[in-house]
């Protein structure tokens, strides 16, 4: 099979057949195989009546219909689980992204050797509340990755199949699929300029939280895949350099008392200066970061995946 498209859908029965109509009206064009997964994720309207109505209609389209809903990642994860196309394509289900970009957002992964492909909306039809957060929140995600993409949260990417089989989207983790992907072993991560459609039916489905937590999931996510197998070098360097910090303005305190002492020169008591309680701080704050860091390491050698490795090749 040459693709599979998985579509995250909440509350967007209107577009769905829209949508699926116009997946398929491109993939017939082109002459490739392939399936659509539709992931329910819990939705309050008809949407499941839809899909099974568009399931009768084109075999090629499978659901997944969850309980409740559980977010974009958890869609996208379970989806990546079930797809057997050797390319896989993301989109929203709201009709903003464009399925005439699928031909080469397919060529861009078989023909041109990428392992994931990003789309950039360059040209947004959103309002400044939105476009002007989305910006920093971007610039943010450069710095902190080392991946530079104008556009980590486009819901229109492009995967070789190996890629989403190795990584684990959790929790709000779909803004950073590129970064889970080059901790994987996959750093061939491009980017294509997509068309961005304005919205036809419906509402979005995020908020201005989204912005709150995207930084917060940032600084998780980069120091995971930095420090995740081995907190101790982050944890234990940390509380070294406080602890050692805070023992020298110690016994630099302590052996200025013990010199104006043997001088018989009258001198503050210890306990008066502010700096005594900035090194004791320091001591029990390093003395806390280096405990952080031993317990981390215990959990780490206890974890289901401490000895996972992606082998991309063997003989």
């Amino acid at each position: 099979m040459n693709i599979s498209i998985v579509v995250p859908s909440y509350n967007e029965s209107e577009s769905l057949p829209e949508l699926c109509s116009w997946i398929d009206k491109v993939m017939q064009a082109n002459n490739f195989t392939y399936e659509v997964m539709i992931v329910d994720d819990g939705s309050t309207d008809d949407s499941w009546d839809v899909i099974q109505k568009i399931r009768e209609k084109n075999s090629s389209v499978k659901g997944v219909k969850f309980r409740r809903n559980y977010g974009k990642s958890a869609a996208l994860n379970i989806a990546f689980e079930r797809v057997e196309g050797d390319v896989v394509i993301t989109m929203d289900a709201d009709l903003q992204d464009s399925p005439e970009e699928i031909p080469e957002l397919y060529s861009m992964i078989v023909e041109q050797g990428n392992d994931l492909v990003s789309g950039w909306k360059k040209k947004r039809y959103d309002p400044i509340t939105k476009t002007v957060p989305t910006k920093l929140y971007n610039w943010a995600a450069r710095k902190a990755s080392g991946i530079y993409l104008h556009d980590f949260n486009c819901g229109l990417k492009s995967y070789r199949k190996a890629v989403v089989k190795n990584i684990e989207v959790y929790g709000e983790m779909h803004r950073y699929i590129p970064i889970l992907a080059k901790r994987a072993g996959f750093p061939k991560i491009a980017e294509k300029v997509v068309e961005h459609q304005s919205r036809k039916y419906g509402v979005t489905k995020f908020g201005l939280e989204r912005f709150i937590n995207g930084f917060l999931d940032l600084m998780t996510v980069t120091f995971v895949s930095r420090f995740g197998k081995k907190p101790m070098h982050f944890f234990g360097v940390l509380g070294t350099l406080m602890f050692i910090l805070g023992a020298i303005l110690f016994a630099y305190i302590g052996g200025q008392k013990l010199y104006y002492m043997y001088s018989e020169v009258n001198a503050t008591n210890i306990a008066d200066k502010s700096g005594f309680y900035i090194a004791l701080t320091s001591m029990i704050m390093g003395l806390q970061l280096f405990l952080a860091g031993f317990v981390g390491e215990m959990i780490s050698r206890n974890a289901h995946d401490r000895n996972q490795y992606h082998i991309e090749e063997e003989l």
